[in-house]
């Protein structure tokens, strides 16, 4: 084989050499070519230039430790994977930190509990209010009203179901409507 100038050779051919006599410096020319776009793998993934230069360190390591390991055929696409799959350990590990600093935060803080326990009871005692308000409603807009907001029926289905004309069923929403506010705002 003809002497080239180390840039100029293939991937492949600066990994057989890696391979032959483990020279690291094959690999950083490999890495030379990539580091730029493993970089902007990483930054997209991560959202952090910090944690993004620190997870390309991470890969070269990793494949100076692996390269050996793997038949790499294409390495353009096998760097590529692995750094993903490198970026995607990282997110899951924050995840996972992150749900159990959530899990102690709630272990740790009695009062929470109360608060959703509020929050269901605030829910409970407007349900309420607005089913005592829809009964107040006199029975056209009622039914206009059940259909069109609680069985999401539209203008048409109402006016087939209940035999009023469409400017009917429009007239009795927007009336309901208006008034279930009104009834609402005496309950609050």
């Amino acid at each position: 084989m003809n002497y080239k100038n180390s840039q100029e050779l293939t991937d492949e051919e600066l990994l057989e050499r890696y391979k032959a006599d483990e020279n690291s410096n094959w690999v950083g020319i490999l890495f030379d070519r990539y580091a730029i776009l493993l970089l902007g793998m990483c930054m997209k993934y991560l959202k952090n230039e910090e944690d993004a230069r620190d997870s390309v360190q991470q890969i070269f390591l990793k494949v100076l430790a692996d390269i050996n390991k793997h038949k790499v055929q294409y390495f353009r696409a096998w760097i590529y994977q692995v750094s993903k799959n490198h970026c995607l350990m990282q997110l899951r590990h924050k995840s996972q930190v992150k749900q159990e600093e959530v899990s102690e935060k709630h272990l740790n803080d009695p009062g929470e509990p109360e608060e959703d326990k509020a929050r269901f009871v605030e829910k409970d005692n407007l349900l309420e209010n607005m089913q005592h308000a829809l009964e107040q409603l006199n029975p056209e807009q009622r039914v206009c009203v059940k259909l069109f907001y609680l069985q999401k029926r539209s203008y048409q289905d109402i006016t087939d179901e209940t035999g009023y004309t469409l400017l009917q069923v429009k007239s009795y929403i927007q009336n309901g409507k208006r008034n279930l506010k009104l009834l609402l705002s005496k309950q609050g």
